[in-house]
């Protein structure tokens, strides 16, 4: 049964007269939703769980609406597995979750990758480990840039940091999807996802996204395509590696972004994402405003991530500081990247709670004093 409610936006309801574009206030989660079925998505495969369920009840109704396929699956693994039924046969299709979630789709997001079919996941971070809580948090970050499943393979991940963000990310991990044919990962966090701000969508794409010469779309006329994973012969499983860890290596040249915020005098730069780097502006406010020289770093590309624009924004560092909330896995990156050339440190939270920017600024004064080493409250 279609649910409907009266109270989002309906189809044709994004322009006002004259095709100007009309901003929307919208849940981080509805908007990814809306973006997917704008960028041609119709097939969502998934599983409820909090803190993302607002993202398949929107595309509960809004799917069918627009033509496309919503289904809830009796399981992640089942819903994952469907995903790759439709990228194979060349659709647009979406799947949700948060971390547990994503843990059971990881066997199926390993069978994607080997496979090379497209498809765009979001992981809307909540607690951890275990079941841990609903609240929200950034401890997935390991099992997003890692690949998580079983192989040499890896994610593209995309780290939203605004509500817009949520929406413009959601097409452009279509448009990646679809260019290097590999599974690219949206990780927001549940304050992005449950948050209300103003969204303006980009015009809805127009071109057959399912025109894919490689799908498995029916054969006649021409010779089938195989889509698997599973080599048997050594010689031949190595080559597919081989293959794909060139198109990683492309992908790695060609996709970076990152966001920077006073870091060309800075001599304390804080480097965050989501819903951390939003708490870091204003920390760095209120530190520049007491004479303090401090600036943000803010990956938007988590894998790959964008190391030769961190190393570019070094020229004034003297200290990094990484604000998570975790225990500190980017960190691991950020040292990776620095390679011991400046000292990182580390502020973070754990089990759903949200760093403060008063703690943070009071960190960046410790720093400022000359202190070192990594702490966790």
């Amino acid at each position: 049964m279609c649910h409907v409610r009266l109270d989002v936006p309906r189809s044709g309801d994004y322009c006002e007269k004259g095709g100007s574009p009309l901003r929307m206030m919208m849940k981080g989660n509805e908007a990814i939703g809306e973006a997917a079925v704008r960028a041609g998505c119709r097939y969502f495969f998934g599983y409820p769980i909090t803190p993302q369920n607002e993202l398949p009840e929107y595309l509960s109704y809004r799917l069918p609406e627009a033509g496309g396929v919503y289904l809830q699956a009796e399981s992640e693994i089942a819903a994952i597995n469907m995903v790759f039924g439709a990228a194979g046969a060349g659709a647009r299709v979406l799947t949700s979750s948060s971390g547990p979630g994503i843990s059971l789709k990881q066997e199926g997001i390993s069978f994607l990758s080997g496979a090379e079919l497209p498809c765009v996941i979001v992981n809307i971070m909540r607690g951890g480990p275990g079941l841990g809580g609903i609240q929200p948090g950034q401890a997935d970050y390991f099992q997003a840039t890692r690949g998580g499943g079983h192989g040499d393979y890896r994610t593209i991940v995309l780290a939203p940091g605004s509500v817009q963000e949520m929406a413009d990310f959601t097409y452009w991990a279509f448009e990646l999807a679809d260019k290097y044919r590999n599974p690219v990962l949206i990780l927001g966090d549940g304050v992005l996802g449950q948050m209300m701000e103003p969204v303006v969508f980009p015009p809805e794409a127009k071109a057959d996204q399912t025109n894919k010469l490689w799908a498995t779309t029916g054969c006649r006329g021409r010779q089938p395509n195989i889509i698997k994973s599973l080599y048997l012969n050594p010689e031949e499983l190595e080559e597919q590696n081989k293959k794909l860890q060139e198109k990683f290596e492309l992908i790695m040249q060609e996709v970076n972004r990152a966001e920077k915020y006073q870091v060309e005098d800075a001599e304390i730069i804080l480097i965050a994402y989501g819903i951390s780097a939003r708490v870091s502006l204003a920390a760095i406010d209120a530190a520049r405003e007491e004479g303090i020289k401090v600036g943000l770093f803010r990956p938007i590309t988590l894998w790959p991530f964008p190391e030769k624009i961190l190393l570019e924004s070094l020229s004034k560092a003297k200290k990094l500081l990484v604000v998570e909330m975790s225990a500190g896995q980017m960190i691991e990156d950020v040292r990776l990247a620095v390679c011991g050339r400046l000292p990182v440190h580390f502020y973070g939270r754990t089990g759903g709670m949200l760093p403060s920017a008063k703690e943070i600024l009071s960190k960046i004064k410790t720093l400022g004093g000359g202190a070192s080493g990594r702490s966790i409250r």
